[in-house]
Parts: C-alpha cells; sequence; structure tokens
C-alpha cells in the first residue's frame, strides 16, 4: 500500500517537472519574456484618436457683440465687481481703483496713486476694447502676478456688456465697428437666374415687346400662295 502511494506521488512530481519544462521551452520558443517586436513586425490594435479639425466657431466678434449689447446688461453683471471697484465719478479707490473713465487711459496708470502691481504697471499699451476683453477673460492670463483675484468672465457677451457699461461712464474711444456680412453668397443669389425672367403663360397673348421677339425668331416661311388658300 505504502510503495503504490509513493509511486503515485512519484508520477505526480515527475508530471509537474514535464509541464515545468515544457512551459520553460515554449517561453523561450516564442520569447514571451522579449517585449521587442520581431524585425519588420508592426504592432497591431492601436486606437488612433481622430484629429481635431478646425476650432470650433468663435462665435460673433468683439465689435458685433458691442454693437448688439446692452450698458444695462453690463451693470448687473458689474455688480459682482462691486466688492472692490467704484465706477462713480470721484469715487475712492477700494481694494482696486475706481473705473471711472478707465477706457482709453494706460493699463495700469488710470488711478493716480493707486499701487498698481508691478505686472500691471509694466504691462504697457492701453485700455481698447480688445486689452479689456482680455483682461476682463482671465486677468491672471493676461498680466501674470497681478494682485486681483478675479477669476473672469467666460461669457463673451457679458464681457461686451461690461465694457459698455464702463464706456457708458466716463467715455473712450469709440467702438469698433462690426464686420461687414459677406456679401458674396447674397450677390450670387442674386446672379444666379438673372436676366431669365418670367417664361410665356400658355394661352396668354404676348405682348407688344414679346411679340416682336418672337418674330425674330426663326418662322416657317409660308407658301406664295398661302393667303389665296385662305
Amino acid at each position: 500500500m505504502k510503495d503504490d502511494r509513493n509511486t503515485a506521488f512519484g508520477w505526480i512530481l515527475f508530471s509537474g517537472i514535464i509541464a515545468l519544462g515544457a512551459s520553460s521551452l515554449s517561453s523561450m520558443y516564442f520569447k514571451a519574456d522579449d517585449h521587442e517586436l520581431p524585425e519588420g513586425a508592426k504592432p497591431g490594435f492601436f486606437i488612433e484618436s481622430e484629429e481635431e479639425e478646425g476650432g470650433a466657431d468663435s462665435g460673433p466678434s468683439l465689435a458685433t457683440l458691442l454693437a448688439s449689447g446692452s450698458a444695462s446688461a453690463g451693470e448687473g453683471v458689474f455688480a459682482k465687481c462691486t466688492a472692490c471697484h467704484t465706477i462713480a465719478q470721484g469715487g475712492a479707490d477700494g481694494i482696486g481703483p475706481n473705473l471711472y473713465g478707465v477706457m482709453g487711459t494706460g493699463i495700469g496708470q488710470h488711478a493716480a496713486g493707486f499701487a498698481y502691481s508691478s505686472a500691471l504697471s509694466g504691462h504697457g499699451g492701453e485700455w481698447d476694447f480688445e486689452n479689456m476683453d482680455a483682461w476682463l477673460t482671465s486677468p491672471r492670463a493676461f498680466a501674470n502676478g497681478t494682485k486681483m483675484s478675479f477669476a473672469g468672465l467666460s461669457n463673451p457677451e457679458d464681457r461686451a456688456n461690461v465694457i459698455l457699461y464702463l464706456l457708458e461712464n466716463g467715455g473712450g474711444p469709440p467702438l469698433p465697428e462690426p464686420e461687414p456680412e459677406d456679401a458674396g453668397e447674397e450677390a450670387g443669389d442674386e446672379v444666379d437666374g438673372a436676366g431669365e425672367g418670367p417664361g410665356a403663360v400658355e394661352g396668354a397673348d404676348a405682348g407688344e415687346a414679346e411679340a416682336a421677339g418672337a418674330m425674330g425668331a426663326d418662322q416657317p416661311v409660308p407658301a406664295a400662295n398661302a393667303a389665296g388658300e385662305n
């Protein structure tokens, strides 16, 4: 009985050794541990992401938004700014400078005596419409290092309305002219079919002009004795 048990354990051990050896040999043969691709082989199953097409439509231009915007709507948006700024003429500076008449003035130079950050006072340029729009979008992106902690306004219409409100309080440069709409398509629509005019209506009497034109067309020549046959 003991011999049979030893024999069974021996066969099990022998089978395990055979299986281990076969696994080792197959691994060596198929290079399972080699992560390099064989020469000439190409990787498969790579999923290529679709290339981003041209940027999404950016929407109406700033000039268009300013032309259709509302200073009164901008006053409502500007309420977010009143914790730091005043806008009344002669108003005191707060955490931020008074903003009456800021449009068109030098960046970081509007409020005399206010301690602007060097990032803003050294920026250069003027508070024109483009710079003010960029500032309202993200103050930190416009002047890295500014003291202003406001995150910015992501809505282009809100920014345009605030600019109009600033312009209403102290004036500034004239509004930019909106870009004219593409008149090419409209002109093309007018050209298509031009000169065709309405065709002759079946059963209707032709006018004098149409009759004259019709006579100019090739007409069958009546026989010499046609009148006598009538």
